[in-house]
């Protein structure tokens, strides 16, 4: 198991035929990953059919101490069927919740009509931690030290940058996709 192939237990978005696999390791607390998650919103938008994301927790809890408690609550909303969602709630209201004592993230769960007794006992589950350390060590081994971290096609980003970016575009330009095969630049 590589840190820049997509696993079974893995989140994933987009078509599992795509040419191109992007996994980010994230920290929800993180503000960089915070500003990266539009751009990757994007991405998926423009390329539907090129583009697979796996989202792996890398919680740096000595720089936010809420991340671990945040990556927890994604995974226990996996665990009732709403992973994305809550993903996408936690880096969209970042700055409601990152710097109070962490009793702001359970208005995540109400927003997502998740009840919080099921979401509290998905998360005293001991599968959550294991499945967040796995992530965690898995990005180390592949040579992840911060967030956030960008596998494109096996190939380590540290953060966003125009190589990054220019790595996507390639890779789509590359693959063999409905949208390539159709002459699609978007």
């Amino acid at each position: 198991m590589t840190a820049g192939a997509p696993r079974p237990e893995d989140h994933v978005e987009g078509d599992a035929g795509a040419p191109v696999t992007l996994i980010e390791y994230g920290d929800y607390q993180c503000p960089a990953c915070r500003a990266a998650y539009p751009l990757v919103k994007n991405l998926q938008k423009h390329h539907p059919h090129d583009l697979r994301f796996v989202f792996r927790n890398f919680p740096l809890t000595q720089a936010h101490p809420l991340a671990q408690r945040a990556a927890r609550q994604a995974e226990a909303a996996a665990k009732l069927g709403k992973f994305w969602p809550m993903h996408d709630w936690l880096y969209e209201h970042q700055e409601s919740w990152s710097n109070g004592d962490g009793s702001e993230l359970l208005s995540g769960a109400r927003g997502l009509d998740i009840d919080e007794d099921e979401l509290a006992a998905a998360m005293a589950s001991p599968d959550i931690e294991r499945r967040i350390r796995s992530d965690f060590i898995s990005g180390v081994r592949g040579g992840v030290s911060g967030t956030p971290g960008f596998f494109v096609n096996g190939v380590l980003y540290t953060g966003v940058s125009q190589a990054f970016t220019r790595a996507i575009e390639n890779a789509v330009a590359r693959g063999n996709s409905p949208s390539s095969r159709a002459g699609s630049k978007d």
